[in-house]
Order: C-alpha cells, then structure tokens, then sequence
C-alpha cells in the first residue's frame, strides 16, 4: 500500500511538473524609454547579482540601464567619466561585477582602459589604463585594440597587432586574469608572407592560450586556399604554426571553436572542388593544442538526400550555395553539432554573388589587419545594417549537422523558415538558446503583414518541433531575435522595437 502509495504520489509530481513545463515559457516586457529611440546603440550586458544591465549609446551620450528581474527600470546610470567619442565597448559579465573595457582617441593617440562596474551600474574606482599607441595627429578614429576572453571568463587578453612592414605583424598582447591583475605581457612577430595573408578566428583558451588561423586566399579572394593554426603560450613569446592541408580544395569562409574540457580546436569550412562551383561538402580539421598535434583532417561530400531537404528554390547541385556557417556546439561525447543558414539577397541593380558577402559583408569584414565578424557580435549598431537601399534579404532554412567525436555525421535535420524584408534585415534571421535539454531556435514570421516571434525545439536525437506561441505575446512589439543574449540557463532577453523605441523583453522557458 505504502509502495502504491508513493508511486501515485510520483506520478503525480511527473504530470505536474510536465505541466508546469509545457507552461513554463513566459516573456515580460519593459516600459519603453522616452530616451531610448530606435537609432540608440546598445548592448545586452547580462545578468549581475540579479540586475539586468543594458549598455546604451546615443550621439556621445553613453548609459547604463539597470532593470530587475521583472523588468522595471530601476536606475539609468549616465557614464559621464567616459570620453564623448568612444570607439568600441567591450563587456565582461561575472556574477558580482562587469568589467568594461573601452578605447578612445584622444589628439593622435589611442588609449585603451579598463573600469570596473558593480550590479547597479556603479564604478567606484577609477579606470584602469591598459595601453596607449600613437597613430597620428590627423588619422580617422579607428579600433587598435581587441579583447578575447576565455569561455570560463578567468583570462581575458588585450591585444593590437601592428604593421611595422607590409610584410610583418607585431603583436602586443596583455593577458590579465578575472581581477585584473597582469598575468602577461608580450612582443612577438607574425611574418605574412604575400598580400594574400590574413588572420581570422582569434580565441583564447582557458589556459591562457591565444588560438587563431593564418589563412591565404586566392587572388580575387574568392576562396581560401592554404592556412596555419597558430598559437601562443601564456608565457611564451613565439607563436607555435601548424600548417592544414587542404589538399586540391578550395575552402569557403573558416570557422573555428575551441573544445576547452578535451583542449582541442575545430576548424570547419565549406568547400568546392573548382571555381565559382557548387557547395560540395564539409572541410574539418580538429588540432590538440595541448600537444601541438592534429587529431583529424577530412573533407566530408554532401549527400544527394542531404542536398535534396537543403536546397530550397536551387538545384540540388548547388542546395548549399547559399549557407553559411552560424554556430558550432559542442557536445558531452566530444563531438559538435553545426548551424548553417541559408541567406542571399536580391535587387534589381546587382545579382547575387556569394563571394560579394564572404569578407566585407554582413558576416565578416576586414579590420586592419585582421578579420572580424560582427554578425557574432550582440552590439546593435543601426546605422551599420540599414544602409542597403534597393536590397531585398532573405533568410532562409537553418541546417543542423551533427557530427561524432571522430569527425563523422550522425544525423542531419532542418528547422525550416521563409524571411525577407527590404533595405534592412534588423528583424531577421535567429536566435539559438541552449537550455540544456535542447536547443530552441526563436525567430520571426510574417502573420498578416506583423512579425511574430516563432518558437522552435531540437532534441539531442536532431527532431524538431514547432513549440505553442509564446504567452504574453503582445502586439505593436516587433522583436530582433538576432541581437538577443542568454542571460541564464533558461531566460534570454530580446530587444523589441515599440512604437518607434526600444525596449526589452525577458523570455524565461
């Protein structure tokens, strides 16, 4: 009896707490701010000691807004010690703290600072100068400095790269831990052996390891041809290059994640077997940077089957012209999974041309000298991305690969979407949240003329499920999933625009 008894009463905390799930997802929104405008700058910062902070900038105007857990604004802290024209703004986010580093030009130098914020948006000590470099009394503001900061947030790297000759970098790089305090500070040389040359996918390790490759392009830098991974200890002043073999392929743009639990990168890429040829598969090469060894390179074909659910309105020879590499996750068995989404452009005035958006376009850039993606970036910047009059967008399917510990492809699926708009693509596109249990891809769809946000699942095994509409979905808010942040292992906040003003919604599953 006593057994029965227990089992009924387990039974009925599973159909409860399957309930609550099923219910669990709600969005609460903020009251949108006279001050904050539909042109305001601004950047998801995080969850700190139970306060949301939001990072905020309006024609030299800089604030912080500190909203509470249901969303009421509690502060908005004017940054009245900064500069008028700051010229980036990079946020570390810890449970007690933010640390903010910034750069600015004064007369014909730039510095580079580092100010510490407390939960309500409060700096009580005074910033920190990490670095000054002369450029010239009459150069254009420009970023000189960079910031990498590890996936457990305990080392964080302050670096430039300069060119002393056209055919060399010199780094300088500053490597502090989570209190700030200098762990290392190096000089070293990069030689770049032809114009060709390029750097792309910095990371920093955990350990402290600063991780990225030199990559060399084909002259009218279509594709990549031939690259390195490089290296650099912690405390070592010489960069470790281990060169990939790409063999007779020619490799789209290069993405690369570091696993730092098994100390491995993995580079991916999409490849072709001739010119201005179609997708035909995956390039992979997975490095041990522990031992200065590679794990695996291999090249794997696209199915036709593959091909087929991918390709949309194009042939199935060319289904995967039009993706690009989003995200790699890895996963507990040492594999990863991949997100791939199909976008392309239309207008009257110039046809579609993949190679036009592969460096300088809404997924990558040059920064002298270096490659830089802002399309990874949570920093809204409006004045960036609505400057396409004539240009139709379209954001389309997003693929989702899996793949084992050995580099092999276990299961493919599809979360499949239609999108466009015109002249600007601010609304467009995705958001992935990792809730552990599965991934959620939250994205808009046209519903008579507005924009609804669309909720979707993936389980472990690749299934995918359309998920009930999201409570509390109120109209006249038009959400911009692309720039919202995960703030916690179940809540996300997505900025909205109301009425002309931006305002923010919590999301907690």
């Amino acid at each position: 009896m006593y057994m029965l008894y227990r089992l009924s009463l387990s039974l009925f905390f599973l159909m409860l707490m399957a309930g609550t799930a099923a219910t669990a997802q709600k969005i609460t929104y903020s009251e949108p701010d006279k001050d904050d405008y539909k042109s305001t700058e601004f950047e998801i910062i995080g969850k700190v000691a139970g306060n949301i902070l939001v990072y905020k900038s309006d024609k030299g105007d800089y604030v912080v807004s500190v909203y509470d857990n249901s969303m009421t604004m509690t502060d908005r802290v004017k940054l009245d010690f900064l500069p008028r024209k700051v010229i980036s703004m990079d946020f570390v986010a810890y449970p007690n703290k933010v640390l903010m580093f910034y750069q600015f030009q004064r007369k014909d130098a730039v510095f580079s600072f580092c100010a510490t914020m407390t939960p309500d948006a409060k700096f009580y000590d005074a910033p920190v100068m990490i670095d000054s470099t002369r450029i010239g009394m009459y150069t254009k503001e420009n970023k000189v400095y960079s910031l990498e900061v590890s996936e457990d947030k305990n080392r964080i790297m302050v670096y430039k790269i300069n060119q002393d000759k056209e055919d060399n970098n010199v780094f300088y790089t500053f490597l502090y831990d989570s209190s700030m305090n200098l762990v290392n500070n190096s000089r070293l040389s990069l030689p770049m052996q032809s114009r060709k040359q390029f750097l792309s996918n910095f990371n920093l390790s955990n350990a402290g390891d600063l991780i990225f490759n030199k990559l060399e392009r084909t002259s009218n830098k279509d594709y990549v041809v031939s690259g390195n991974m490089v290296v650099k200890r912690p405390l070592v002043d010489s960069f470790e290059i281990s060169p990939m073999t790409f063999k007779s392929q020619l490799i789209d743009e290069v993405k690369m994640k570091l696993d730092n639990a098994r100390h491995t990168a993995l580079v991916t890429a999409f490849y072709y077997k001739q010119k201005r040829g179609n997708v035909d598969g995956l390039y992979l090469y997975k490095y041990d940077y522990s031992t200065h060894t590679p794990v695996y390179e291999k090249s794997i074909p696209f199915s036709d089957e593959l091909k087929g659910n991918a390709k949309g309105e194009s042939s199935t020879s060319a289904a995967f012209n039009d993706y690009f590499i989003r995200k790699i996750i890895n996963t507990a068995n040492g594999g990863f999974l991949l997100t791939a989404e199909s976008f392309s452009t239309s207008s009257r005035y110039q046809p579609w041309n993949r190679w036009n958006y592969m460096y300088g376009s809404p997924y990558g850039g040059f920064y002298s000298p270096y490659y830089y993606s802002p399309y990874s970036s949570m920093y809204y910047n409006p004045y960036y991305w609505n400057n396409s009059q004539g240009l139709r967008y379209h954001y389309d399917n997003v693929a989702v690969l899996s793949f084992d510990d050995e580099g092999n492809m276990q299961w493919s699926n599809f979360v499949r979407k239609s999108q466009y708009d015109d002249n600007a693509d601010l609304y467009l596109s995705y958001m992935m949240v990792n809730v552990g249990s599965e991934l959620r891809f939250l994205f808009n769809e046209l519903d008579r003329r507005n924009y609804m946000l669309t909720d979707v699942s993936l389980a472990p095994g690749g299934k995918v499920n359309r998920m009930p509409t999201l409570r509390n979905l109120d109209k006249g808010f038009t959400w911009m999933p692309r720039y919202g942040k995960q703030i916690s292992s179940r809540t996300v906040v997505v900025p909205c625009i109301y009425r002309n003003y931006i305002c923010f919604a919590k999301i907690d599953f």
